[in-house]
């Protein structure tokens, strides 16, 4: 154990707990723009005390979906230089799922072992513990690096529709990219997550009385039903590929043959070849059509590429078991994705560095308001955790090449 390190994080516990404290009191949902630009002002001027080049980046031309914002949060990009080598980028996001109003009946609060509050697991935790990593490596002078970027966004729970294309960019120009979603219920990290899709159908038919003349309409409802049969079994596990009908609606009235109808599924994939192998076959679909003249319009989101794990990502997680085992806990490495999402899939599209999830302290209960909470006892050990494989990165000190195939040398890249 670096025991300069662990008194460090010793010490910065508390002051974390306070900033998750100010982090949690200000509402942040993904549609809040006014608590998104708060909260991004509070933590850009916390990275400029640090010592951070700081910009705040607007989102102009997003990816479009369904459920994009009018208006999407900034970005935060910190960059801290240093006197070394290594090049990190840390990730986390400051938006939240909840609605303006609940943090009246759901404040930060602490009981027992357990700190409670409205995003404090996904993702406001990993937003201080990316302070207080910084914050510790300034306490012991610490700049054995080249740079450290910090992203810190407001739209991951919209998909990153306006951030997703400065985490790739950001990701091609580091040498390991460190993730600080929560950490999940147990000490753990992970190298996969899976991508997420969205299927969008539109079926337009004609109107006309459902009693009086039935036969002059074209029954959008029924040509959506047929749709919706035909990719019933467009799931394929061993592919990686989860597909699911998940919203539907058509008509107008009930003595109306619908005129128009809508669907929507939702899909999973492992790999990022498989958003084609989908998109093609539910095209292909959708040329068998059941009622004549009516039409069925097909599209596609693209909401979150899958993390895709590789040598370098492995080498450098297995460091990090060893970093934790300094500490008489053990870690799991995880290449299971369990279906949800991660920034830290954009960051890997253009790349082969190692790129790793789950760095945020252990926690529970994401997106279920009172039950959301993070252990206490994770801080220390995961304040250490994260400075160290920044400062084994940055001095070249992890055991293998950052593209998995040698043992680094001190000081190399």
């Amino acid at each position: 154990m670096d025991r300069a390190v662990m008194a460090a994080a010793e010490a910065e516990r508390e002051p974390l707990l306070e900033t998750l404290r100010e982090l949690v009191s200000i509402e942040s949902g993904s549609r809040d723009a006014e608590g998104l630009r708060r909260i991004a002002g509070v933590i850009a001027e916390r990275l400029r005390g640090l010592g951070g080049e700081v910009e705040l980046v607007n989102h102009d031309d997003p990816y479009v979906m369904v459920d994009t914002p009018e208006e999407i949060g900034p970005t935060v990009v910190g960059r801290f230089r240093g006197s070394g080598q290594g090049r990190i980028l840390l990730l986390a996001h400051m938006d939240t799922v909840y609605l303006r109003g609940q943090l009246a009946e759901q404040p930060f609060r602490v009981v027992d072992d357990r700190a409670y509050g409205l995003g404090i697991a996904d993702d406001k935790s990993g937003v201080a513990l990316i302070l207080h990593v910084l914050a510790l490596l300034r306490a012991i002078d610490f700049d054995d690096y080249e740079l450290i970027t910090v992203l810190i966004n407001g739209d991951e729970e919209v998909s990153s529709a306006g951030s997703r294309y400065l985490i790739t960019e950001l990701g091609a120009q580091h040498d390991a990219v460190f993730s600080c979603e929560g950490g999940g219920a147990s000490d753990r990290l992970a190298l996969t997550t899976a991508g997420i899709g969205a299927v969008l159908l539109e079926v337009t038919g004609r109107a006309s009385h459902a009693g009086g003349a039935p036969e002059q309409g074209r029954n959008a409802l029924y040509e959506l039903a047929h749709q919706m049969l035909q990719m019933r079994d467009l799931t394929d596990e061993e592919a990686g590929i989860k597909l699911n009908l998940t919203l539907a609606s058509a008509g107008s009235a009930r003595n109306v043959i619908p005129a128009s109808a809508r669907a929507t599924a939702d899909f999973r994939v492992l790999r990022v070849a498989a958003y084609d192998e989908v998109e093609q076959q539910v095209r292909e679909r959708v040329g068998n059509q059941l009622i004549l003249d009516t039409t069925v319009k097909v599209s596609f989101e693209r909401r979150r590429p899958p993390l895709e794990v590789n040598d370098a990502s492995r080498a450098l997680a297995a460091h990090a078991q060893s970093v934790y085992r300094e500490l008489g806990r053990r870690l799991r490495v995880t290449e299971h994705a369990a279906g949800g999402g991660t920034d830290a899939a954009f960051a890997a599209l253009e790349t082969d560095a190692p790129v790793i999830e789950g760095f945020g302290p252990v926690g529970y209960g994401a997106h279920s308001d009172a039950r959301e909470y993070i252990e206490l006892d994770s801080l220390e050990p995961r304040l250490y955790l994260l400075a160290r494989m920044v400062m084994d990165v940055g001095r070249g000190r992890t055991g293998a090449s950052l593209d998995g195939t040698a043992p680094q040398t001190p000081g190399g890249r």
